[in-house]
């Protein structure tokens, strides 16, 4: 039976009990992470627990340290039987059980922290590329907090698997921001850009990542506005995050991208990726 974490224990994952007056099940009032492991190895743990810090702290959830969370993603996959595996790890933070109020609870109750893993491989390879839609944002203004209250994000991923695509981006103003859990590059005559870390944007640790890759293999980047009249005419687009790693877009809205291939950068880009999360 899998394993989960559940407010300082582990304990069989049907075993886990959530209040009906948890703030998560009430308001989603709560934020996360998700962590991949390769062979076992957690990627990037640093950047995803500052990440959740700040989360926290913008939400205003107290009573629980990132830092201090850190130690048992690796006990997780170890009671999961994943400890040489390629895995993924859900962790949730929300505010905790109270009485129903909007304002936040006064003293703080507890928070709630779950997390579980489970083994991973993603459906699909770079080489194959994908297709992606554009929808209008219709998110809150604070898309850089990693919170739970993600239906805007499900209904246009929905929207995308009806389309048969695999991605859906945001389109504000004209602006294409970034996917539904992914980050959104293109590439214009050599010039890697994304879109500059807004509240409209959430700081994607991949996204992070690849931004380093592409200073090492010598790639010119510029972090500005992608329009998406724009978008179609780029000689590359690519969307990028924990799951997604790099994947190219070869079709948007219908029409080509490009060569209708996965481009040169992207693909260099995602085996750079994978040497980096492998050690090799």
């Amino acid at each position: 039976m899998q394993t989960a974490y559940f407010n300082g224990e582990f304990l069989a994952r049907d075993d886990v009990r959530v209040s009906p007056d948890d703030r998560g099940f009430l308001f989603s009032d709560g934020v996360y992470e998700v962590l991949r492991a390769y062979g076992g190895r957690l990627f990037e743990v640093e950047r995803h627990m500052d990440r959740l810090a700040r989360s926290l702290a913008a939400m205003r959830i107290r009573g629980v340290s990132a830092s201090d969370l850190a130690p048992m993603f690796e006990e997780l996959l170890h009671r999961n039987g994943l400890s040489a595996a390629d895995a993924l790890v859900y962790l949730q933070v929300t505010r905790g059980a109270a009485p129903r109020t909007h304002r936040y609870p006064d003293p703080p109750v507890p928070p709630t922290v779950y997390a579980y893993a489970w083994a991973f491989s993603p459906d699909h390879a770079a080489e194959d590329g994908g297709r992606a839609i554009t929808v209008p944002d219709q998110r809150w203004a604070r898309c850089d907090i990693k919170t739970v209250a993600l239906i805007p994000n499900c209904m246009a991923n929905q929207e995308a698997r009806d389309a048969a695509a695999t991605e859906a981006i945001f389109v504000r103003d004209g602006v294409a921001l970034e996917g539904t859990h992914t980050n959104l590059f293109a590439v214009f005559r050599g010039v890697v850009r994304t879109s500059p870390l807004t509240n409209y944007i959430l700081p994607g640790v991949t996204r992070a990542v690849v931004l380093e890759l592409c200073g090492e293999a010598g790639f010119e980047v510029a972090e500005e506005p992608i329009f998406v009249d724009e978008l179609y005419r780029a000689d590359e687009v690519f969307i990028v995050g924990t799951t997604a790693e790099v994947t190219p877009i070869i079709d948007l809205d219908g029409r080509a991208i490009g060569s209708g291939r996965p481009g040169e950068i992207a693909l260099r880009l995602a085996r750079m990726l994978t040497a980096r999360a492998r050690g090799a």
